[in-house]
């Protein structure tokens, strides 16, 4: 390492005094003024994590659903996956040490993992549509070269794609072509091979509005159209030509408010959805002919995508392990439909991505989503090789049918999620189906909740275990809380501390919406009395 040419470097990119960041399931994220230093050294430790795995990584400049104004960085994985913990704590270390400790921390890194500084590195940057995105790849390239790494500069992609193009790079092209055009083609083709055989593709099904939170999934959306057009027409609406990135519109809007974002005109029993910001999360909504809104969710995807799988499974007679992997988030309709109906086994992990994602590779099968919209389905290379097989062998509708499950193995980004092909997938259940969009809602009945938020001064005051479902800490706490839910029909809460900032989450269901949303409020209430909440004092009730 030329550590006099870091140390030069390192100076451009100077640390503000009294910063400390947390590499959490979605990276760093921050106001973006204050990520330029986190942008150079970010550059630097994909560096050597690119060394030590002898593969090209990733790195995403994005905030996802944040406002406009802040940033972020995530760094990617050689199969597309998020960074392995151990790295996460040198992300952190490395963030927040002061300049003249930088090259301490890099030698460190490097003996503690192992790194050859000889071997070639590789990385390749994505970026969001932020008006600071650019400048901050810029930082992340300064890092990257200082080391002596090689880059590929792909611009403007949705954060799945980034994730597609790592794997891709490292599997030598067998996933797919590392190139946006690649990813269309992937993509579509699968998309246009499903819908070819449904027998039920009415108006209902040809035509959805999307709502792109005003980011680079209207973009990338614009780009892909004709790949799939006319099986499936998209309306784009919040495409960023006016209005401000994830402002009153977007997947988190939406789902957090249970209202349509803003510039979207609904007709009645119209099929709409919304992305959020870098495009990896997608929700589903519509208006009934009374104009009441109905949001669709994580919960429902899932459940309407693992109930189609496990049809097919029985269709060609494949005996393969199939599980849903869901967060205490989950709304418990779901989880009761899935388990009592459908007959598909659920599991309960943490909450972010990388815990599901890594539950969900214990499967043959593994369909994770968040309530948030923020899923895929991951199949195991021994599922992959048996349904090709049987697509081969089978005749009439079992080899139809094994024919689809290939499609949908080529259609889902096995990476992470990814609001595009999701959105593609859904379409094509819902066209082979003959389903409305009503129907798919109908298939069970969300027990009513409330999501809240508490601002603390220090969130590590809350611990929890179960899955997050239960409160460790502080003392007395979680009693509060069971007494609280007694107190209320077909009801349960918890408490989560948020990954990015100092604020606690408070879930509440109950049997009625104001009984949710008087739960939510009193747990709300008893958080901030004893975990040292600020600011505004939460009311006991609506």
């Amino acid at each position: 390492m030329d550590l006099d040419a870091i140390t030069k470097y390192s100076t451009l990119h100077a640390k503000p005094n009294g910063l400390l960041l947390q590499y959490g399931t979605a990276g760093f994220r921050s106001k973006a003024e204050h990520l330029d230093h986190v942008m150079f050294r970010m550059g630097l430790l994909a560096t050597l994590r690119s060394r030590q795995t002898k593969s090209t990584i990733g790195i995403m400049v994005t905030a996802s659903h944040n406002p406009e104004e802040d940033n972020g960085v995530k760094l990617v994985d050689p199969l597309g996956e998020m960074l392995a913990p151990s790295w996460e704590e040198h992300a952190t270390c490395l963030a927040n040490v002061e300049e003249q400790d930088m090259q301490r921390v890099l030698t460190d890194i490097s003996e503690k993992e192992a790194v050859n500084l000889q071997q070639e590195a590789f990385i390749v940057i994505g970026r969001d549509t932020r008006p600071s995105s650019e400048k901050l790849s810029q930082s992340v390239i300064h890092g990257v070269t200082v080391l002596g790494g090689q880059f590929h500069d792909y611009g403007l992609l949705t954060t799945p794609q980034l994730h597609y193009m790592v794997y891709c790079r490292n599997t030598n092209g067998q996933y797919g072509q590392a190139t946006v055009e690649g990813y269309y083609q992937k993509h579509a083709k699968a998309f246009v091979e499903l819908t070819k055989q449904a027998s039920h593709i009415g108006d209902e099904c040809r035509t959805l509005k999307v709502d792109c939170a005003n980011g680079i999934g209207a973009l990338k959306l614009r780009e892909m159209e004709p790949y799939f057009s006319p099986e499936l027409s998209v309306l784009l609406c919040n495409d960023g030509t006016k209005g401000k990135l994830n402002h009153l519109c977007g997947a988190d809007f939406v789902k957090s408010h249970q209202k349509p974002p803003e510039g979207m005109e609904m007709k009645p029993n119209e099929r709409c959805c919304s992305f959020d910001g870098d495009a990896d999360r997608i929700v589903y909504y519509y208006r009934d002919a009374g104009g009441h809104f109905h949001l669709i969710d994580g919960d429902k995807i899932a459940t309407l995508i693992g109930s189609f799988l496990r049809e097919l499974l029985l269709e060609i007679g494949e005996d393969l392990k199939v599980g849903v992997i869901q967060t205490a988030y989950a709304n418990g309709s779901s989880t009761r439909y899935l388990e009592e109906v459908m007959k598909v086994p659920v599991y309960c992990a943490k909450t972010g991505v990388k815990h599901l994602h890594h539950k969900a590779q214990e499967f043959d099968i593994g369909i994770y989503f968040e309530a948030n919209g923020h899923g895929t389905v991951l199949f195991s290379k021994g599922a992959e090789m048996k349904i090709r097989h049987r697509a081969q062998e089978l005749e009439g509708n079992q080899r139809k049918a094994a024919q689809i499950l290939e499609n949908i193995i080529d259609l889902f980004n096995q990476t992470i999620g990814d609001a595009i092909s999701d959105m593609l997938v859904i379409e094509a259940i819902l066209a082979l189906k003959g389903m409305t969009i009503q129907q798919w809602d109908a298939l069970y009945t969300d027990i009513p909740n409330r999501q809240l938020k508490v601002k603390v001064a220090d969130r590590q005051v809350i611990s929890t275990t179960d899955a997050e479902r239960r409160a460790l800490t502080p003392p007395g706490l979680q009693d509060v809380i069971n007494g609280l839910v007694k107190k209320y029909r077909l009801s349960r809460a918890f408490v989560r501390p948020s990954g990015t900032e100092d604020v606690v989450r408070v879930y509440a269901e109950a049997d009625s919406q104001e009984s949710a949303d008087n739960l939510a409020r009193e747990v709300s209430l008893a958080v901030f009395q004893l975990a040292g909440g600020v600011e505004e004092r939460p009311q006991p009730s609506f």
